[in-house]
């Protein structure tokens, strides 16, 4: 939602500020410009990057809208699964969570935590390596090398389409560039036409130049940052599920193994160590009731 208040504002700053100023908004709808930078940018788009890119740009661009996907409570519901996990593996032995992990689905430590069940990223990275912690002949530095070069992976992979888009974004105002360039010689071949068509025409090959920086600072770009903020939130869950899990495997009890990941969220969703506890034993009482 955030984006698409920000997007209207945009839109709203530019053309109002300029109806407001004086200016008529009929000479700014040029399609054919809007045809010549769109398609370029599109074009060059679908050129530089490869199937897999252009598919992976599509799916980023229809989670644009949601605005608090790895928020507060998403962390501390994650923190407090993983706490409930541990302590389960450290009472019964790691064969104890065994079942829990090849079907969470009908887990009832899992489903206490729908968020979690439904995000495949956290479940397929957690339940991953907790199969390799109940199988016992990991090495924690081993572990941890290889939970590193996931998360690295992953993060690499998901940067694909922020950068695609940046590209794009970068090469919009050339494309406008171009539009009036081609306006501006539409222009200059009707030297018979009247001084004052000969100017509309100008004025409309501008509108090339102007759209092209409009679309790649207004639009395209805010849409590259705001997926390199979706992938910096994801990248610090699956460092807390890696801490967490290391701080386990290497002997710490599960409540310092989970203050642990805690650590590593950021400031602006990281909960406190009393609401971090307070949450963790809500959850341990209804699952006690339960």
């Amino acid at each position: 939602m955030l984006i698409i208040v920000g997007f209207v504002i945009v839109a709203l700053s530019v053309f109002g500020g300029f109806a407001l100023s004086g200016g008529h908004l009929g000479p700014l709808y040029q399609p054919m410009e809007v045809l010549i930078i769109v398609g370029a940018a599109v074009g060059a788009f679908i050129a530089g990057n490869n199937g897999k890119a252009i598919s992976a740009t599509l799916r980023a661009a229809s989670r644009l809208k949601r605005t608090g996907g790895y928020d507060r409570e998403l962390s501390m519901d994650l923190m407090a699964l993983q706490y409930r996990l541990l302590t389960k593996m450290r009472r019964e032995g790691a064969i104890g969570i065994e079942k829990d992990i090849e079907n969470p689905q009908d887990s009832p430590l899992f489903s206490e935590h729908p968020r979690i069940l439904r995000d495949p990223m956290i479940m397929g990275f957690a339940t991953d390596y907790l199969r390799l912690m109940v199988s016992g002949s990991m090495d924690p530095l081993e572990l941890d090398e290889l939970m590193t070069h996931e998360i690295e992976t992953f993060e690499h992979e998901a940067r694909i389409p922020a950068d695609a888009l940046a590209k794009v974004g970068d090469a919009l105002p050339a494309f406008g560039i171009v539009a009036a360039v081609l306006g501006v010689v539409k222009a200059l071949a009707s030297a018979s036409a009247g001084v004052s068509e000969i100017g509309v025409m100008v004025a409309q090959a501008l509108v090339g130049t102007f759209l092209g920086i409009l679309l790649a600072y207004g639009f395209v770009n805010p849409m590259a940052s705001r997926i390199e903020r979706q992938v910096q939130e994801a990248v610090k869950i699956l460092q807390c599920v890696r801490v967490t899990l290391l701080a386990s495997l290497n002997g710490y009890a599960p409540q310092l193994a989970v203050e642990f990941g805690r650590k590593t969220i950021g400031t602006a969703d990281r909960p406190s160590f009393e609401e971090l506890e307070t949450h963790v034993r809500a959850g341990r009482g209804g699952a006690a009731a339960a």
